[in-house]
Protein backbone atom coordinates (compact mmCIF):
# COMPACT_ATOMS: atom_id res chain seq x y z
CA UNK A 1 0.00 0.00 0.00
CA UNK A 2 2.69 2.50 0.94
CA UNK A 3 4.75 1.83 -2.18
CA UNK A 4 1.77 2.50 -4.42
CA UNK A 5 1.08 5.80 -2.65
CA UNK A 6 4.71 6.91 -3.03
CA UNK A 7 4.71 5.92 -6.70
CA UNK A 8 1.61 8.02 -7.25
CA UNK A 9 3.16 11.01 -5.48
CA UNK A 10 6.36 10.72 -7.53
CA UNK A 11 4.41 10.37 -10.78
CA UNK A 12 2.31 13.46 -10.03
CA UNK A 13 5.43 15.45 -9.06
CA UNK A 14 7.11 14.56 -12.35
CA UNK A 15 3.94 15.53 -14.24
CA UNK A 16 3.92 18.96 -12.54
CA UNK A 17 7.62 19.39 -13.22
CA UNK A 18 7.27 18.58 -16.93
CA UNK A 19 4.19 20.79 -17.31
CA UNK A 20 5.97 23.79 -15.81
CA UNK A 21 9.23 23.16 -17.64
CA UNK A 22 7.50 22.65 -20.99
CA UNK A 23 6.17 26.18 -21.09
CA UNK A 24 9.25 28.17 -20.03
CA UNK A 25 12.78 28.56 -21.28
CA UNK A 26 15.60 30.93 -20.41
CA UNK A 27 18.11 32.78 -22.54
CA UNK A 28 21.20 34.81 -21.72
CA UNK A 29 19.31 38.06 -21.13
CA UNK A 30 16.46 36.41 -19.17
CA UNK A 31 17.74 33.18 -17.62
CA UNK A 32 15.57 30.52 -16.04
CA UNK A 33 15.93 30.40 -12.25
CA UNK A 34 15.14 26.95 -10.92
CA UNK A 35 14.93 25.84 -7.31
CA UNK A 36 15.54 22.53 -5.59
CA UNK A 37 14.61 21.84 -2.02
CA UNK A 38 15.22 18.81 0.09
CA UNK A 39 14.34 18.21 3.71
CA UNK A 40 17.70 19.65 4.80
CA UNK A 41 18.88 22.10 2.12
CA UNK A 42 17.72 24.63 -0.47
CA UNK A 43 19.45 25.39 -3.77
CA UNK A 44 18.81 27.77 -6.68
CA UNK A 45 20.50 28.39 -10.01
CA UNK A 46 20.11 30.62 -13.05
CA UNK A 47 20.39 28.72 -16.34
CA UNK A 48 20.87 29.87 -19.94
CA UNK A 49 18.93 27.17 -21.82
CA UNK A 50 20.19 28.18 -25.26
CA UNK A 51 23.79 27.30 -24.34
CA UNK A 52 23.06 24.96 -21.44
CA UNK A 53 25.21 26.93 -18.99
CA UNK A 54 24.64 27.90 -15.39
CA UNK A 55 25.09 31.66 -15.05
CA UNK A 56 24.85 31.87 -11.25
CA UNK A 57 23.95 29.61 -8.38
CA UNK A 58 23.41 29.79 -4.67
CA UNK A 59 23.79 26.93 -2.25
CA UNK A 60 22.20 26.75 1.19
CA UNK A 61 24.98 24.45 2.44
CA UNK A 62 27.70 27.02 1.72
CA UNK A 63 25.62 29.73 3.35
CA UNK A 64 25.02 27.52 6.38
CA UNK A 65 21.23 27.79 6.33
CA UNK A 66 18.49 25.20 6.67
CA UNK A 67 15.64 24.44 4.30
CA UNK A 68 13.10 26.79 5.80
CA UNK A 69 11.70 30.21 4.93
CA UNK A 70 14.61 32.11 6.49
CA UNK A 71 17.09 29.93 4.65
CA UNK A 72 15.28 30.47 1.36
CA UNK A 73 15.41 34.24 1.90
CA UNK A 74 19.18 34.06 2.48
CA UNK A 75 19.66 31.99 -0.68
CA UNK A 76 17.51 34.46 -2.66
CA UNK A 77 19.52 37.46 -1.47
CA UNK A 78 22.77 35.72 -2.37
CA UNK A 79 21.49 34.71 -5.82
CA UNK A 80 20.08 38.20 -6.40
CA UNK A 81 23.48 39.75 -5.71
CA UNK A 82 25.19 37.30 -8.06
CA UNK A 83 22.64 37.96 -10.82
CA UNK A 84 23.05 41.72 -10.46
CA UNK A 85 26.84 41.41 -10.70
CA UNK A 86 26.34 39.31 -13.86
CA UNK A 87 24.15 42.08 -15.33
CA UNK A 88 20.84 40.20 -15.19
CA UNK A 89 17.74 42.11 -14.07
CA UNK A 90 14.87 39.96 -15.39
CA UNK A 91 14.42 36.21 -15.07
CA UNK A 92 11.95 33.42 -15.74
CA UNK A 93 11.02 31.56 -12.54
CA UNK A 94 10.90 27.76 -12.63
CA UNK A 95 9.38 26.33 -9.47
CA UNK A 96 10.52 22.88 -10.61
CA UNK A 97 7.28 21.08 -9.83
CA UNK A 98 7.00 22.38 -6.27
CA UNK A 99 3.88 24.23 -5.23
CA UNK A 100 4.20 28.02 -5.07
CA UNK A 101 3.75 28.00 -1.33
CA UNK A 102 5.89 28.21 1.78
CA UNK A 103 9.61 28.00 1.09
CA UNK A 104 9.33 28.48 -2.69
CA UNK A 105 7.07 31.52 -2.31
CA UNK A 106 9.41 33.03 0.30
CA UNK A 107 12.33 32.56 -2.08
CA UNK A 108 10.45 34.25 -4.93
CA UNK A 109 9.39 37.22 -2.80
CA UNK A 110 12.91 37.73 -1.46
CA UNK A 111 14.31 37.56 -4.98
CA UNK A 112 11.84 40.26 -6.05
CA UNK A 113 12.87 42.40 -3.07
CA UNK A 114 16.51 42.12 -4.09
CA UNK A 115 15.64 43.84 -7.38
CA UNK A 116 15.15 40.94 -9.80
CA UNK A 117 12.02 41.20 -11.98
CA UNK A 118 9.83 38.30 -13.06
Amino acid sequence: MLKSIQKTKNRRFIQRKRRVRGSISGCESTPRVTVFRSNKHFYAQAIDDTKGHTLAYSDGIKLGVKSNKEGAVAVAKDLGDKLKSAGVETIVFDRNGYLYHGIVASFAEALRESGIKF
